[in-house]
């Protein structure tokens, strides 16, 4: 299969260094997150030839399903990965207002289901499941989805949600595709069941390998086979050396104070995937930036401060296509990319990594069409 290659948008503002909304620095902020410049960057993604953003959800960003609205109108062919929680709706109703944004973008909907790692988090919204009880909620509203999407009229007696009579007055052709993420095991058994792409943080390439074989077994049992994507941040530069240099830069700036609040809520979070991120750094001693390169060109630097995807692929860029190649050689398809700040650094790697990746894709492709010839 071919590579889908994704870029963040910064629904919450846009950096210059290493921050996360609840702990970095208020030092390193530069721009807001003002419609003009959401629009910008937007725009500035596409025109670096990538195919989607994805637009985050939490207590510090728009509403994403308002800004990929938005967003439609300033752009032609990108498409919007749109996060949300399914506890916070009802499943019939994001059924119709996803039918709904399709139909208004052209198509151009992907969703991006977010069961939620946080029960503080969740609380602050009203919702008090516990992390096994969110992953089980997320299965029916899930089911429900599906089942509403494909034109079906049905009720339903699950243990979260009740409907009577549900359908859809209006069914769309084609159902936007889900991406899921999580890496506990009922993450995965959800993934198994409901989703198109089933998304990985960061992880190295011996981690990564060992989710998708898992998951694979589990698609299989259900009759179904998974897409994977790969959520990490890039610094690419014309040598590794200037790569390696702005990651120290990053790195250097952090100040010390941040990274002791962020190792303490980390250690507080009940997210699988958070933890996983968090071993990659923890316990390591860092006196030069490259004691945190944890797989060749692989940087657990920003998961010092940042919760989520705490990894960059660091180096060239012929280095960075080189190990976005190896991975989807594992089974990776789809790739969502980020870097500090957003904007300048998705035109560099649209124009420097992606055409690598267009000439490697190209020649595979030669390839494999001389052996079935």
């Amino acid at each position: 299969m071919s590579i889908e290659l994704n870029w963040y948008l910064p629904s919450h503002g846009d950096f210059h260094g290493l921050a996360n909304n609840q702990v970095g620095s208020s030092r390193t902020f530069a721009r807001t997150n003002s419609p003009a410049y959401l629009s910008d960057v937007a725009r500035a993604i596409e025109y670096a030839g990538f195919n989607a953003i994805l637009i985050p959800t939490g207590p510090s960003c728009h509403d994403a399903w308002v800004v990929a609205a938005a967003l439609s109108r300033a752009t032609t062919r990108l498409k919007f990965l749109v996060a949300f929680r399914p506890g916070f709706v009802l499943p019939a109703v994001a059924a119709q207002t996803a039918q709904s944004l399709q139909r208004i973008t052209g198509g151009r909907l992907l969703l991006n289901v977010v069961t939620g790692g946080s029960s503080t988090e969740q609380r602050g919204y009203g919702d008090f499941l516990d992390h096994a009880q969110r992953y089980a909620r997320t299965d029916e509203f899930l089911d429900i989805v599906r089942r509403l999407w494909s034109g079906e009229q049905f009720s339903y007696d699950g243990d979260y949600y009740r409907l009577r009579n549900a359908r859809l007055r209006r069914v769309e052709q084609s159902a936007p595709p889900i991406y899921f993420g999580g890496a506990s095991a009922s993450a995965e058994a959800v993934a198994a069941r409901h989703s198109d792409t089933y998304l990985f943080w960061g992880e190295t390439p011996d981690m990564v390998r060992e989710r998708i074989a898992r998951a694979d077994a589990l698609a299989s049992a259900h009759g179904r086979r998974l897409r994977y994507g790969y959520r990490v941040h890039v610094i690419a530069r014309d040598t590794e050396e200037q790569a390696w240099a702005e990651a120290d830069r990053l790195l250097r700036e952090v100040p010390k104070a941040d990274i002791e609040k962020a190792r303490q809520q980390f250690a507080l979070s009940e997210s699988t995937g958070q933890a996983r991120m968090t071993s990659l750094h923890a316990g390591r001693s860092i006196n030069t930036v490259r004691d945190l390169e944890v797989s060749p060109n692989l940087w657990a630097g920003v998961g010092l401060v940042r919760g989520g995807a705490g990894t960059a692929l660091v180096g060239s860029h012929e280095q960075v296509a080189e190990r976005i190649q190896e991975l989807h050689e594992l089974g990776v398809d789809s790739f969502i990319f980020s870097g500090y700040p957003n904007l300048e650094e998705a035109l560099r790697v649209g124009e420097e990594v992606l055409p690598l990746l267009n000439q490697a894709n190209s020649a595979n492709s030669a390839a494999l069409r001389a052996v079935g010839a």
